[in-house]
């Protein structure tokens, strides 16, 4: 494809103006935006970013071969003529509509889904895909953990891929006979662009509640961004999904309104007149059970999800389901069918005799968390020991809001390392420690014999053994935070480690 085609397909807003002087127009054989895969032909896009710039490595591209380069800024002495380049205002808002374009808009062909909100997208993504393989689609996932089509898997580098990466996916997916995509629509992705291109037939909302301030700065801010996927990444007479249980229901509500989408909504409140809505719940360490009213009749679900959340992403992906043509057979053997989503309240090491309950999660939101110990302290025989840390450069002021849900609802708490990043690992405890003053505070040592305590371990390994070790056969240990990652940022360093993997071992050091 020219350049001049791919350039055509930029609006207005994301013009381009050209820095070479030459009329060249080059045939682009693919895109890039690692300098390190550039071969002959390609066209690169500087991206800047929070760690790397792609600004930083244009000599590396055009060396690698690339027939031309967009970018936001050129470096002092950069020859523009070595190859076509074009300067744009945002290069990577300029990406998404040139990467739809070379691809072929990909996701016209496809039956896409979207599932945004702050907590709950990869389970209710699970269930969703889980369902539409009963009905007999062929599904596509994209999401926080992996990738998978045909027998494509892939580890996800974020819950919504860069436009290039997204695009390059859908494409795949199209050529490998896909005919519907379930996918977890992020609020980066949505502001940043990621899923410019891409028109949702279905977008559903779980939740929203603080997280990534950060990024966004005010709650308004991050509620607006996932709007976007309802006012901007719906065509004319699509469906959304909303719960109404949510405080900010109305918002999403008034954004597929105005797309002119049409809605099905869901709630908890068996006297609602949502289309789909809670019956009857019973939840327990084994699973799920429930009755939905739905425009099929009821439903009566079997899920091995645990945790009275896990009703809201139920509710959901029952919404999404119905909004897609399944059948109530479908919807019914689909749940029941599901697999355990990895590090979402996945138990670890249940064939281990004499041990605790020990879950992992990936809840590392204030909300979530809370909602976290609320679902699983009913269900503990004993005491529930909690293990959490909070991620470092990132928004500070969850840190105590974490920690106070953790001392509200446990009986011993470790406070310990997430991903400290580049922050200084002692100052994220302070931070959380503001949030344990309920607690007593006690040594390492001292934890065992103590009541309504906690203490901080910095090594999130010690931390984890130390849990299991004092825990007693009744009782439950919670590993919150990490879930189903398996590294640890460490500066800027991805180390090895996994809670699961971490458990595991203590339980049968635990055993001998």
């Amino acid at each position: 494809m020219r350049m001049s085609e791919l350039l055509a397909a930029l609006p207005a807003s994301a013009a381009a103006q050209r820095a070479s002087k030459t009329d060249a127009d080059p045939v682009i054989r693919g895109l890039e935006y690692d300098s390190r895969k550039i071969t002959p032909g390609d066209l690169f896009f500087a991206l800047p970013g929070a760690v790397v710039d792609g600004h930083d490595y244009l000599e590396q591209a055009v060396a690698n071969g690339a027939a031309a380069i967009i970018a936001e800024r050129l470096p002092d002495g950069f020859d523009v003529e070595r190859c076509l380049t074009v300067v744009a205002a945002d290069s990577r808002r300029a990406m998404a509509p040139i990467a739809t374009r070379f691809f072929g808009s990909p996701s016209a062909e496809l039956q896409l889904l979207g599932v945004t909100g702050t907590n709950g997208k990869t389970s209710t993504t699970y269930l969703i895909e889980s369902i539409l393989r009963r009905a007999d689609r062929k599904v596509g996932l994209i999401g926080t953990v992996e990738i998978r089509y045909a027998d494509v898997r892939e580890r996800s580098v974020n819950t919504t891929p860069e436009s290039l990466d997204l695009q390059r996916t859908l494409r795949n997916m199209c050529t490998r006979g896909i005919e519907t995509v379930v996918m977890e629509v992020s609020s980066h992705g949505l502001e940043l662009g990621r899923v410019e291109g891409c028109r949702f037939d279905i977008a559903a909302i779980g939740n929203v509640t603080q997280d990534h301030l950060d990024f966004h700065g005010t709650m308004d801010s991050y509620r607006d961004s996932k709007a976007l996927l309802f006012s901007r990444h719906q065509p004319g007479g699509a469906i959304a999904v909303v719960n109404l249980d949510d405080p900010s229901a109305g918002d999403f509500v008034a954004a597929a309104q105005s797309a002119g989408s049409r809605l099905v909504r869901v709630s908890r409140d068996a006297g609602s007149d949502a289309e789909i809505r809670l019956r009857h719940a019973d939840v327990s360490l084994d699973g799920t059970r429930a009755t939905v009213a739905t425009p099929l009749g009821d439903l009566e679900l079997d899920s091995p999800l645990v945790g009275d959340f896990n009703i809201e992403n139920l509710l959901v992906a029952c919404g999404v389901a119905v909004a897609a043509g399944a059948a109530r057979e479908a919807i019914e053997s689909g749940v029941a069918g599901c697999p355990q989503v990895p590090g979402r309240v996945e138990r670890i090491g249940s064939d281990i005799r004499e041990a605790p309950s020990v879950i992992v999660d990936y809840a590392h939101t204030p909300d979530a968390t809370l909602k976290l110990l609320e679902a699983l302290r009913p269900l503990c025989p004993r005491r529930l020991i909690t293990v959490f840390g909070c991620g470092g450069d990132r928004d500070r002021s969850k840190r105590p809001l974490m920690a106070r849900a953790v001392a509200g609802l446990s009986d011993l708490v470790i406070a310990t390392s997430d991903n400290p990043r580049t922050e200084n690992p002692e100052r994220i405890l302070a931070d959380v420690a503001e949030g344990l003053s309920d607690l007593h505070h006690v040594e390492p040592g001292a934890l065992r014999g103590a009541s309504r305590s906690y203490t901080t371990l910095l090594d999130r390994r010690e931390a984890i053994e130390l849990a299991i070790a004092i825990a007693e056969p009744q009782d439950t240990v919670i590993l919150a935070g990490k879930g189903h990652e398996d590294y640890q940022i460490l500066g800027r360093t991805k180390v090895p480690f996994d809670d699961r993997e971490e458990a595991l071992r203590a339980l049968r050091r635990r055993a001998t």
